[in-house]
């Protein structure tokens, strides 16, 4: 074989491929408000977690969760003394406990009810629409 027939044939076997397939676009996406809880309590996250949930169905809403996440634990060792003893320690822990639920579809009326909503102090909540 020549130098030509080699590349005519690399040039026919580009061209018989096939262009690749376009997706077509979604007609409707679905809104998802995504909330995460965090507390230092599990009971108090679990009544806040149950406030949210009732203000959600009360505007008819579809809700996934609560979904527990693991829970953070950061431990802290320090010395009992400041000089001497070092093999006296006291060891401390802070739990966080953490909750997910997603809210599919959420209207306007429910995500003003849920800013408005108010929940006991030691509660974090961070909001997202995805």
């Amino acid at each position: 074989m020549t130098a030509t027939a080699t590349t005519t044939k690399a040039v026919a076997k580009k061209a018989t491929k096939a262009p690749k397939a376009v997706k077509p676009a979604k007609v409707s996406e679905v809104q998802k408000l995504r909330i995460r809880v965090r507390a230092y309590e599990s009971k108090v996250l679990d009544a806040s977690i149950k406030q949210i949930i009732d203000t959600a169905r009360r505007f008819e809403a579809i809700i996934l969760g609560p979904i527990p996440l693991p829970t953070e634990i950061k431990k802290y060792t320090v010395n009992r003394s400041t000089f001497i003893y070092k093999n006296a320690r006291e060891q401390f822990e802070m739990r966080v406990h953490k909750r997910l639920i997603d809210i599919v579809n959420p209207q306007p009326k429910l995500i003003e009810a849920l800013t408005n909503l108010s929940l006991p102090s030691g509660v974090d909540i961070d909001v997202k629409m995805a």
